[in-house]
């Protein structure tokens, strides 16, 4: 009951962004599209037509479900292709197929988390990722692009010497701002918007393993994402 009480609190206190804003960002028949790794998968159904499922359970398929029923005259596609244990090179891997063939108006990346702990060097990530923005948008003038930073909590086995893992992860936000200013991006602080949150309730609250957020983790992305949509494009 507390945290059910702290996080109506944290909702009244920061209205969300579709409750005032008109999201000019948006435009009609616009295509939007969540790629990463299964923080973004969310347990999407692939293949048919079962459109309770396409988008996951996750903070994709809640933005989804916002932006879509304010604005429904804009007819907005949203496309879900986030593949649980993704890292970077296979982001790369399916990049033409699952990202500039689908020609979106508005990208939005989350990666990197699977890439830690040496998996994947420093230098490989960000020049994979370099890459990846680079070829999009010589594919795709105009598309606007959301970088979210990985995140972790001190939650499950990450707790043990979580500032180790934490500084793993840091060197990978850190790649996502030189991203984001090099190819002018909005960019999403998510480690900070968890770290603040935790000061609300527990870590476990926010997230169930330490990277996998619950609902409540999911509500926060979202309010989050909306936030740095808006402050980025505020005239669209």
């Amino acid at each position: 009951m507390k945290y059910l009480t702290t996080l109506a609190a944290l909702l009244l206190f920061s209205s969300p962004a579709w409750a005032d804003d008109s999201m000019p960002i948006f435009h009609k028949d616009d295509v939007i599209l969540f790629q990463g790794d299964s923080i973004t998968d969310g347990g999407r159904q692939r293949t048919g037509s079962d459109y309770n499922h396409i988008m996951g359970q996750d903070y994709c398929y809640i933005i989804a479900s916002q932006i879509g029923s304010q604005f429904p005259e804009r007819n907005i596609t949203f496309v879900n292709r986030g593949v649980g244990g993704n890292k970077i090179s296979d982001l790369a891997a399916r990049w033409q197929n699952d990202t500039i063939n689908l020609k979106p108006n508005l990208l939005s990346i989350l990666i990197g988390i699977n890439d830690m702990q040496g998996s994947v060097s420093m230098e490989q990530f960000e020049n994979t990722y370099d890459k990846l923005l680079s070829d999009t948008v010589a594919a795709l003038p105009g598309v606007k692009i959301v970088l979210g930073e990985p995140f972790i909590l001190p939650v499950g086995k990450w707790k043990d010497h979580y500032e180790d893992h934490l500084a793993d992860v840091k060197k990978r936000q850190e790649v996502v701002a030189r991203m984001a200013e090099k190819y002018h991006t909005a960019i999403i602080h998510y480690q900070k918007a968890f770290d603040d949150a935790c000061q609300l309730a527990p870590a476990d609250h926010w997230s169930w393993d330490g990277i996998h957020p619950t609902y409540a983790g999911h509500g926060l992305m979202v309010r989050e994402w909306l936030r740095a949509i808006n402050a980025y494009w505020p005239q669209g």
